[in-house]
């Protein structure tokens, strides 16, 4: 049965204006954190801007009882720092590349909260994962919350968006290596978006057994994943055309293996309990990268 949060209105538009409120306190939060730093390295800024949004938002998810109100964040945070990159003090950036990051990024952070939205029923449901950690773990589920469920994927994030901040913020020209990052994005956001869409035309039409092998799921588990690394791949190349150091490649790795590490297992692990003719599926399709024969 979906989680009966507390303070928490039945109706789904009584959801979003309440969840609106809440990031809009979290925009505004960010925003004075960083005119208080705003003399500071641009990461400094970027980073007291990043956790103060994240803090207003666990605070809803608390008050809401209710950690799904974290799930937008992911897609909705970063357009917020791209623009702190771009207008800090120290950025001389090159605008086309400005405009590349900007466009194809924008695009990403769109459509997936536009995803994410049409998908959200309301506050009086939370994602199972987050349920079955409550089950778990009694008493203790909110300090998991907070450092798991809220902190942790802000830290992802904001790693992810490393390279970024040198594609905004530096003078360099727009090279080869910044037009394939930009085309990267701009698949990767095609890909996920067709992915998106083949499930959920299988979910509203498929029986409770069934198991999805057509489409672009035909020749991997989760396109839709492959096209999020995708995302933060092409933003690595981006950054380092940019004149980013390899350093920066830590948020792309570390994006990637929580997708291949920690999302796609769990997913795999429920399919199997509901669907046992996914093993199948397992044994034939690639989990990400489809085979070229």
């Amino acid at each position: 049965m979906a989680h009966e949060p507390i303070h928490t209105p039945r109706s789904r538009g009584d959801s979003f204006f309440r969840v609106g409120i809440a990031y809009g306190l979290a925009v505004a939060a960010g925003g004075g954190a960083a005119a208080l730093t705003w003399d500071q390295p641009v990461l400094m800024t970027a980073a007291a801007a990043d956790i103060a949004g994240t803090l207003v938002i666990f605070l809803a998810s608390r008050w809401f009882d209710n950690s799904s109100v974290y799930d937008a964040y992911w897609s909705v945070a970063p357009p917020f720092l791209l623009a702190l990159f771009a207008l800090h003090p120290s950025a001389q950036g090159d605008l086309a590349r400005q405009a590349l990051v900007g466009a194809t990024v924008g695009a990403w952070a769109v459509r997936l909260t536009w995803n994410w939205a049409r998908g959200w029923h309301g506050l009086h449901e939370e994602d199972w994962r987050y349920a079955d950690f409550r089950r778990r773990l009694g008493g203790l589920y909110w300090l998991l919350s907070f450092a798991g469920l809220h902190f942790f994927p802000t830290v992802q994030v904001f790693l992810g968006l490393l390279p970024a901040a040198f594609a905004m913020s530096s003078s360099e020209p727009l090279g080869w290596l910044g037009l394939l990052g930009g085309a990267v994005v701009a698949g990767a956001v095609v890909l996920q978006g067709v992915a998106d869409e083949q499930l959920r035309r299988f979910v509203s039409e498929s029986g409770p057994h069934d198991v999805l092998r057509t489409g672009l799921w035909a020749r991997s588990r989760h396109p839709n994943y492959l096209g999020e690394v995708g995302v933060w791949l092409g933003v690595l190349l981006l950054g380092l055309d940019a004149g980013a150091p390899a350093w920066t490649s830590v948020g792309f790795v570390a994006i990637a293996g929580m997708f291949v590490g920690v999302s796609i297992p769990l997913m795999e692990r429920r399919q199997l309990r509901k669907r046992p003719a996914y093993q199948e599926v397992i044994d034939e399709v690639p989990m990400l990268i489809p085979r070229p024969w």
